[in-house]
């Protein structure tokens, strides 16, 4: 059951007329199908992502997501590394505002991430990957026609690692759950843990994983890739500032 309060604010401003269906319910929030007011949106369908109470999220394992992040009042850094009801607070805050500002980052950058169109602090709006019988399937449920198709998608998904690297960014938890299929494309979700390469010490490793992972779930249909060499040339080409995405190629210059 969705909470009222959360859903208040999309009523409210005009954006959302109706809650459809559930899409999905994870372990730090649930995702909804709403019916959009195309006037105030753009949109027919549209994806209201709404974080779970602090209670009910996992938060195992941030550390390594808010390394390189300084917050500067101390109560709120001793606040979340003690995990009090505030640190809680702080850290939920944190999540949202992270995904919704990747999102932002990396939508305006052309990057195949949904479009960001309102958030709160426990919600965020964004565009609708299906219509209106079907959402688009998670990666690892859906089954390709064939190996050629199998390694078109492989294709897709180490570009959109690169054009995230290019603009700084690292999803740190890419695995098949969070990429949706439609259409032939590939959709990106779920942004909370994404780190910035910057700032981030254990940046090299998230993207390593990342990019282990897929190598991982594409095997199974007989794509074998070096996934130690891809993170690696990647990792070398962003470092001497020679990472430009092939869809980028040419506007560059």
């Amino acid at each position: 059951m969705h909470d009222a309060n959360a859903l208040e604010h999309f009523f409210d401003e005009g954006l959302i007329e109706k809650v459809i269906r559930p899409i999905k319910s994870g372990k730090e929030a649930s995702v909804h199908l709403c019916r959009a007011n195309p006037r105030t949106t753009g949109e027919e369908l549209v994806a209201l992502k709404l974080y779970h109470p602090l209670d009910r999220r996992d938060f195992r394992d941030d550390a390594i997501y808010h390394d390189g992040e300084w917050i500067k009042p101390r109560r709120v850094r001793v606040a979340l590394e003690k995990k009090t009801r505030f640190g809680r607070e702080v850290q939920g805050g944190i999540w949202v505002n992270r995904e919704w500002e990747m999102l932002r980052l990396l939508f305006d950058a052309g990057a195949p991430v949904p479009r960001p169109i309102e958030r709160t602090d426990e919600a965020v709006l964004m565009s609708y990957v299906g219509d209106l019988d079907a959402a688009g399937p998670q990666l690892h449920s859906y089954r390709p026609d064939d190996r050629d198709e199998a390694e078109a998608l492989f294709d897709q998904t180490m570009k959109a690692v690169e054009h995230f690297l290019y603009r700084n960014a690292i999803h740190g938890d890419l695995s098949p759950f969070n990429i949706l299929v439609w259409e032939g494309e590939l959709t990106v979700i779920d942004f909370p843990q994404a780190v910035d390469a910057r700032k981030n010490k254990h940046a090299e490793a998230l993207l390593g994983r990342d990019v282990k992972r897929m190598c991982d779930h594409f095997e199974r249909w007989g794509v074998h890739r070096p996934a130690e060499r891809i993170a690696q040339d990647l990792w070398t080409a962003w470092m001497f500032a020679d990472l430009v995405p092939e869809e980028l190629r040419g506007l560059t210059m």
